[in-house]
């Protein structure tokens, strides 16, 4: 989706091999109420499920399952296919190049000119973006994930640009100046800056989610969860007393099921969905945030920082060397010197660029956009590692809370595929390439072969 990923683009998204906590929207498809974990290896329809498999669908269900399993996959590919290609065609029409010849007319302070700037081009990609969107709506309105009316997704989708438009034109202008100001080492002063943006990010996100959802204290329904919460909060050592535990109003939305740790630090909090808490039993949703609290102590937050630390710099020195040969061949095409004198420079092995104009950083924009999908399976990987992790620590977490640790993982597990009508039997490729979390059945499946206690035995994280 080009609106949001154009606002962190240059980050490559702040957070891009950070793991996802939460069993919320994998990261392809546009049906943002697409979210639960994915789930492979089911049979057809007619042929009922094998014995090993610890994940299944009812037949009805299994066959809306892979319907909407194909539009899902089709519109993820699609939707970012599509993102290239309205970076490349702003600039292979020139359009980039006359919008910052329009906002030169308009104001002579460049400061003024760029905000001006990256803000209409955050307007001109949300618009191209509104068609996929509204089609990811109308499919799952149909298949009833969704059961949002339009009025509010459309308030969400305005709240959404809002947010772009607030943050994203002084971001996107801040590494724009940098380009500016340090020509021939730019990638290194923009991978500077990420770092406290990807902070800035994590601890934020509690401070941006009720401007979507409504948020109440989950104690105040919920009264014999949190006290079971308390217990598994107490078990695994994370400092999150009930004040942080919230009840968010999922049901006005979707018929899905999640349930989430946000925040870093100080601002640290479960959060469980109505759905979830109204619809499956306490024990499931004790493993749910086990495992969401086993992202905490493992440190997968810090580490998947890390991870993106490193890799952003080498992505940003690959995406400089890489904009300047683009820049080099096409910027008398793409009208990258048109704009306001810039800063001709050698970058990369002496390739002449032009990137310090608005319309050459939309070249970098580009770049970036370029790696975010080429490195979006190695992204993906490492987050299923993590997310596995995390499945195991929230399995030992509820051993001696909960009667059966396996059967209550296979049951949520179970609830959450059928829940998000996920497709049980996606491609090899695909689970590679888009899926952030593991299968629903790899998942299921393990969960309900792991037993570390049986004869005397421990756990990977727990000692009994």
């Amino acid at each position: 989706m080009v609106t949001c990923c154009l606002v962190l683009q240059l980050p490559l998204q702040l957070c891009a091999v950070a793991p996802r906590t939460g069993f919320g929207p994998r990261v392809a498809p546009r049906i943002v109420v697409s979210a639960a974990p994915q789930a492979a290896q089911a049979s057809s329809a007619s042929t009922p499920a094998p014995p090993q498999q610890a994940y299944t669908l009812p037949p009805d269900k299994l066959v809306k399952a892979k319907a909407l399993g194909r539009i899902r996959n089709i519109l993820g590919f699609v939707g970012s296919v599509w993102g290239l290609a309205v970076l490349y065609l702003l600039l292979a029409t020139r359009a980039a190049a006359g919008l910052e010849g329009w906002t030169q007319r308009i104001s002579r302070r460049r400061w003024l000119q760029g905000l001006l700037f990256f803000a209409l081009l955050l307007v001109i990609t949300s618009l191209a973006d509104l068609p996929l969107d509204i089609y990811a709506h109308s499919v799952s309105l149909h298949y009833g994930i969704s059961v949002q009316g339009w009025a509010g997704w459309s308030l969400d989708l305005a709240k959404g640009l809002g947010l772009s438009l607030l943050f994203g034109p002084p971001i996107l202008l801040l590494f724009n100046w940098i380009v500016r100001r340090w020509p021939r080492r730019y990638w290194l002063g923009a991978w500077a800056v990420t770092l406290p943006l990807m902070l800035f990010s994590a601890f934020g996100e509690p401070f941006i989610e009720p401007i979507f959802n409504h948020y109440e204290p989950l104690a105040t329904h919920h009264p014999a969860l949190v006290a079971q919460l308390e217990q598994v909060v107490a078990r695994t050592g994370t400092s999150i007393p009930p004040g942080r535990m919230f009840l968010m109003k999922a049901s006005a939305k979707s018929n899905g099921l999640n349930a989430y740790v946000s925040g870093i630090g100080a601002t640290k909090r479960i959060v469980v969905w109505d759905t979830m808490a109204d619809r499956i039993p306490a024990d499931e949703i004790l493993f749910l945030c086990g495992h969401e609290t086993g992202h905490y102590v493992l440190h997968h937050i810090p580490k998947g920082l890390a991870i993106a630390a490193v890799s952003l710099f080498f992505v940003y020195w690959a995406c400089a060397w890489f904009a300047a040969w683009l820049a080099s061949g096409f910027a008398g095409r793409w009208g990258l010197n048109t704009g306001a004198p810039s800063i001709a420079f050698s970058a990369m092995g002496g390739n002449q660029s032009q990137l310090s104009t608005r319309a050459g950083f939309v070249v970098l924009l580009f770049t970036v956009s370029v790696a975010g999908f080429v490195l979006a399976p190695i992204d993906n990987t490492i987050s299923r590692h993590f997310e596995h992790q995390a499945d195991v620590y929230g399995q030992e977490a509820i051993h001696g809370i909960v009667p059966d640790p396996q059967k209550t993982a296979v049951a949520a597990f179970n609830a959450l595929g059928e829940a998000w009508l996920e497709d049980p039997d996606p491609s090899p490729f695909l689970e590679f390439w888009t899926y952030d979390h593991p299968s629903t059945q790899t998942r299921a499946t393990f969960a309900a072969h792991y037993d570390p206690w049986v004869n005397g035995g421990h756990g990977q994280f727990f000692a009994k």
